[in-house]
């Protein structure tokens, strides 16, 4: 479906938003994952060590159903802005426009925050999110729980698949009523009155990480989306609006002890179609400590990582540039020390 959408001034603001070099390098390697397949949670464990990234098909999901969200935000996008900020600002749920986070950052994006907590969707949405319609709120609602529970899916099988102890260690975590989960739906304007030079392209969302355990992304059929592989390549994920993306999160890396890899995305926004993308971010209860399985660690195994709650690190991170390694001030730091102990003696003995 492609998104139309009012004129917009792409000119506001324009000088802070970043630009990056442009490339057309499709991934086609993208792991592929059919939730039908007996071999799944094999090829999801796989592609969660390799990429932190996959693409799930035979979800059970409707397009239908998709497309008529996807229709819902279009029309609370493609409002008047000054009954968009009506929704605003996203302090922490709401509308917002440019501004991602509290350092600073911007992206050529508008976007919905939605809170997805069993007391915020009993209440009217008017109370909430003054100007999100009683459809919108109501889909979003619908969706956020089939999402939820394809993710409690596939954390079970990762569970299966690595023999970590009960099925749901991880999928309780999302389940769990107090869960600080979230879902945003984006919107990426084009830009046309924009010439871009030819090696240069505008950010919509800058290079990040997301810290939660993981994240499912559905988007319409526009480019933007690019994940960054192991040897620092950015490259292009094909859009398919009939299927979902699923990316592994700081906190899961943390909870494997770095054999997940928590994958760095961004998106490039184009110069004549808007991209909409609908995020559901799986949190675990604020109170959760976050640290690594002892049932998946080896004999002599050291953790990679400090243990922290999810409260101390959602505050710490979201108070982080974009950009920046937040699992860097999360290392153990006594493995550095005894490696540079061990360093010294070979120097020694040297």
């Amino acid at each position: 479906m492609e998104v139309l959408s009012h004129p917009v001034n792409v000119l506001d603001n324009f000088n802070n938003i970043k630009r990056c070099k442009s490339t057309s390098k499709n991934f086609t390697a993208i792991p592929i994952v059919d939730l039908l397949d007996p071999d799944a949670k094999t090829k999801i464990v796989e592609a969660c060590k390799e990429y932190g990234f996959f693409k799930v098909i035979n979800h059970g999901f409707s397009v239908e159903f998709m497309e008529k969200l996807e229709s819902e935000a279009v029309k609370f996008f493609n409002l008047p802005q000054l009954d968009k900020e009506k929704s605003g600002p996203p302090n922490p749920f709401g509308y917002g426009n440019k501004k991602i986070g509290l350092s600073s950052d911007v992206g050529w994006v508008k976007y919905l925050l939605f809170g997805v907590g069993p007391e915020i969707f009993s209440k009217n949405a008017q109370v909430i999110l003054p100007g999100i319609s009683e459809s919108l709120w109501s889909l979003v609602n619908d969706y956020v729980s089939a999402v939820r529970n394809m993710m409690c899916e596939v954390l079970e099988m990762i569970t299966v698949e690595l023999k970590i102890g009960p099925k749901d260690v991880l999928s309780r975590l999302i389940k769990d009523e107090k869960s600080d989960s979230c879902f945003r739906v984006n919107h990426y304007p084009p830009y046309p009155e924009l010439q871009p030079s030819s090696d240069r392209i505008l950010i919509g969302f800058g290079e990040h990480t997301d810290p939660q355990i993981s994240s499912v992304l559905r988007s319409n059929n526009t480019s933007g989306l690019q994940i960054c592989l192991k040897d620092g390549t950015w490259v292009s994920v094909p859009p398919d609006h009939s299927s979902f993306f699923f990316n592994v999160g700081d906190s899961l890396q943390v909870i494997t002890n770095g054999r997940f890899r928590s994958v760095k995305h961004r998106v490039l926004t184009q110069s004549l179609k808007s991209r909409i993308s609908m995020v559901y971010f799986g949190g675990p209860p604020l109170s959760e400590k976050i640290t690594a399985l002892s049932s998946l660690m080896d004999d002599g195994e050291e953790k990679l990582y400090e243990e922290f709650t999810w409260s101390e690190n959602k505050k710490s991170a979201y108070k982080t540039r974009l950009g920046e390694n937040r699992l860097g001030r999360l290392k153990n730091h006594m493995i550095d020390l005894k490696s540079q102990k061990l360093f010294n003696m070979y120097l020694y003995v040297m």
